[in-house]
């Protein structure tokens, strides 16, 4: 008997039909001795209504209440997925964050999972039940609903897999698995049949929207495989796992992604002196906002500089209210926002010490006319900030340079 956690998506859970087919796709699991449990979102486009409900009341809505709010979705999709689990024939019993204990942070809209008790799920699998837990939330020690961010059903299946010392964890998209770029974009990318803990971590973070950054890592943390699939087929998807065997001293490039939630923010006419770049990001680790990519910058007048900064697109007004702030305290010139800006990356096994491979990257951009606002470069990654109307063409323009011609 194996102990396998399955996690779906808004999409397969989107409406009564499809809920129907997800739980004979569970059945057919637990018929064949298996303990299975069922991590869930909400249904496709729940989260983003709620979201809207909740800005069209106030443009500042409490974090406490959107938490709140927003976990009023995945208890939608737990109790209607074991009513139909029920409905044919088998146990299945809907569990939340509060019943189970799953232990977070206080930090509301971005908690991060401290404890899970697993003994009351141990004890509805001994029962035979399903166990059906909804995803994307936590509690508090003082008993407060939390939220793990935007993805974090994906995270709540990998935290509950190595809690449970699960046998696998499969998460059920829309799409079979990884591809080297979004076949949306690229009508002839690949699918990857494996891929490692690393790549897929700069894929998730790069703007690959198939798996959550914080679910790598804890994959990566304790050693659990993930299998990607769709479930709209019964197709291998992408296995992520330790890969070894790479070919020594030779670049490897996994695929290309792109980000269009990002927004920029510059500072501009900040004293050159030490310390300004170092109050500007406490500020902003104060509000519990990540930045990606970062280009300090002298201006015309050499004792002043501008320092610029990429935060995700929901961050964006808040970081702008912070920059105002400190555009007042440190004697700054101006704050610029900007929201029609994107992220580009390749990503790849040895791109940083294979010069040559960073250089053609930036030829490519600039022989398709693409300009580069801001550049980030890793060990396996190398991004680029442009214009959100450049995309497309820039993924098309990389993807046909580095994996089909398989440069």
């Amino acid at each position: 008997m194996s102990l396998i956690v399955q996690k779906y998506g808004g999409t397969s859970v989107a409406n009564a039909e499809r809920i129907m087919e997800v739980a004979k796709r569970v059945i057919k699991y637990k018929k064949e001795g298996n303990d299975v449990i069922v991590v869930v979102s909400a249904p496709a486009g729940t989260t983003d209504s709620l979201i809207k409900r909740a800005y069209e009341i106030t443009d500042t809505p409490s974090k406490r209440e959107l938490d709140m709010l927003l976990t009023s979705g995945e208890q939608i999709s737990i109790a209607s997925l074991a009513m139909a689990i029920e409905s044919l024939g088998e146990k299945a019993i809907s569990l939340n964050a509060f019943q189970v204990k799953f232990k977070t942070t206080n930090n509301h809209t971005k908690a991060e999972i401290l404890d899970i008790d697993t003994s009351l799920i141990k004890e509805k699998l001994f029962e035979g039940n399903v166990v059906v837990f909804a995803g994307f939330q936590g509690i508090t020690e003082k008993r407060e609903i939390t939220t793990l961010g935007r993805g974090g059903s994906d995270t709540t299946a990998v935290a509950l897999g190595a809690a449970l010392n699960a046998d696998e964890v499969e998460i059920y998209t829309d799409v079979d698995g990884v591809y080297t770029a979004d076949p949306r974009i690229v009508s002839n990318a690949r699918k990857l049949e494996s891929i490692s803990y690393e790549e897929m971590l700069e894929l998730a973070a790069s703007g690959a929207k198939v798996l959550h950054p914080r679910s790598v890592e804890i994959a990566a943390k304790y050693g659990i495989n993930i299998h990607l699939r769709s479930s709209f087929g019964d197709s291998t998807g992408t296995i992520v796992k330790n890969k070894e065997g790479v070919e020594m001293e030779k670049v490897k490039i996994t695929g290309v992604t792109s980000s269009k939630n990002e927004g920029k923010i510059t500072l501009s006419g900040v004293p050159d002196k030490p310390g300004i770049a170092a109050r500007v990001f406490s500020e902003l680790a104060k509000g519990k906002i990540s930045t990606d990519i970062i280009l300090q910058s002298s201006s015309i007048n050499k004792e002043l500089n501008n320092i610029s900064y990429t935060v995700n697109i929901n961050d964006l007004r808040e970081a702008t209210a912070i920059s105002e702030r400190l555009k007042k305290e440190l004697g700054a010139d101006a704050v610029i926002a900007e929201d029609k800006v994107a992220k580009i990356s390749v990503i790849g096994i040895g791109l940083k010490t294979h010069y040559e491979t960073t250089a053609e990257i930036f030829d490519t951009l600039a022989e398709n006319n693409i300009n580069i606002d801001m550049i980030s470069c890793s060990e396996i990654n190398v991004s680029c900030i442009i214009k959100e109307e450049d995309v497309d063409k820039a993924v098309k323009a990389l993807h046909e340079k580095f994996v089909e011609l398989g440069k």
